[in-house]
């Protein structure tokens, strides 16, 4: 008798710091989120590390080449989502890369704005504004959507 274990779908998110700046990305046209301001993420596709699926999406997403190894871990959201969704967000700041931010993927965003962290925009997403206020509480784990 087999028993199937849960699995929990797992994103990474791009924190790319320049001159006290982090760099966020509108989205458009998804039917997710239009609208509101996000870092680059995506998924992992599996078989690769969190850092490796960390360099594909930046490139992928903002045409910008970033070593895995220049990634630092920042911080991990366990989230239950509203819409019934459980996931893993793993959140790594860069601050060395190589090219200029720009817009890979205009289906999907209409807008790169560099903003000071206490600056930031009201509109922005759920897990991105958790981890902002997680940073400034200097916190590396959060969760959230779960009983007490």
């Amino acid at each position: 008798m087999s028993k199937q274990r849960f699995t929990l779908p797992a994103a990474v998110f791009l924190v790319l710091k320049r001159d006290g700046k982090v760099l966020l990305m509108r989205r458009a046209n998804t039917g997710w989120h239009d609208g509101d301001y996000d870092l680059v993420a995506g998924h992992i596709d599996g078989n690769e590390s969190l850092r490796i699926a960390l360099a594909r999406e930046a490139k992928e997403e903002i045409g910008v080449t970033i070593d895995a190894r220049d990634a630092k871990f920042s911080h991990l959201i366990h989230g239950l989502f509203n819409d019934g969704k459980e996931y893993f967000n793993v959140f790594f700041t860069v601050e060395s890369w190589e090219g200029e931010p720009t817009i890979m993927e205009p289906e999907k965003c209409d807008m790169l704005s560099w903003f000071e962290l206490n600056k930031l925009p009201e509109n922005i997403t759920e897990s991105t504004k958790r981890y902002f206020d997680a940073l400034a509480k200097e916190e590396t784990y959060s969760d959230f959507g779960f009983d007490s």
